[in-house]
């Protein structure tokens, strides 16, 4: 299969078969002026295009079970990422997927025999809701607290992509591949805690202009003016609660489109 350059916005097509349907839907895709490659589902291939994809359509056969490398590789991207994947195939085969995908990143299961205007039309939607000026904002959740950290992405989810992160060291890995909207960090943490990260992200060329707030539940004078030098976005108290942050976050992104 022909490797295409992607572009921001783009469906990836994964058939490990040279699947009749599968080019079937890329053909009307691009006909319909959708974006879209194909791939077989190489893990080298998808990393190459990882960032600029913004659904994941997957072809299963017989051949699923073994093909759990990739399976495992998809999970950790639409976990950075906040992707979502169509599955297409038989029962059976989509269950082995779901052992390895979070529901929550399933968009629709299609079983054989696929309805082709159904599908173009689950596609339509969701890269109408979810790219260009429609395109949700990213913001990455870091915190050592996994509980909470949940907590916020399920506060989150239905209006932003949300990535997630327990520390400093995974919030820097996640930035280098990924970009982010907005950093909403922990103050206290182990190794390095929020104050010694924001500061890394500032000294950083390719972080440096991420905005950052800080979710703490330090409410006291010398905690808030010891990182007022490294310009936060904002000092949010943990107390918070979800409509609060929303609009926090809602103001935010209306002042800083």
């Amino acid at each position: 299969m022909d490797s295409l350059y992607v572009q921001p916005g783009q469906v990836l097509v994964i058939s490990s078969t040279e699947s009749f349907l599968a080019k079937s839907l890329v053909s009307k895709m691009q006909t319909g002026r959708m974006n879209c490659v194909l791939s077989n589902g190489s893990i080298k291939e998808i990393e190459r295009l990882r960032d600029k994809i913004e659904l994941v359509i997957l072809f299963t056969n017989e051949e699923i079970e073994e093909m759990t490398e990739m399976l495992v590789y998809l999970k950790d991207m639409v976990n950075d990422l906040d992707r979502k994947i169509i599955i297409i195939g038989d029962i059976a085969e989509a269950e082995t997927v779901k052992r390895f995908i979070p529901a929550n990143h399933i968009l629709e299961v299609f079983k054989r025999p696929l309805v082709m205007d159904d599908l173009l039309k689950c596609i339509g939607r969701y890269m109408e809701e979810n790219t260009g000026e429609n395109r949700k904002k990213t913001v990455l959740v870091v915190d050592d607290d996994i509980t909470y950290m949940r907590t916020v992405y399920e506060w989150l989810k239905d209006n932003y992509h949300v990535g997630m992160a327990a520390n400093g060291v995974q919030a820097i890995s996640f930035l280098a591949r990924n970009k982010a909207d907005l950093v909403l960090l922990d103050y206290e943490m182990p190794i390095a805690n929020g104050p010694q990260v924001l500061e890394m992200l500032k000294n950083d060329s390719e972080t440096g202009q991420i905005p950052v707030m800080f979710l703490t539940g330090h409410s006291d004078t010398d905690s808030i003016i010891s990182v007022m030098g490294l310009s936060p976005a904002d000092y949010l108290l943990k107390t918070i609660d979800k409509d609060g942050l929303l609009k926090k976050l809602k103001d935010f992104f209306s002042n800083n489109p």
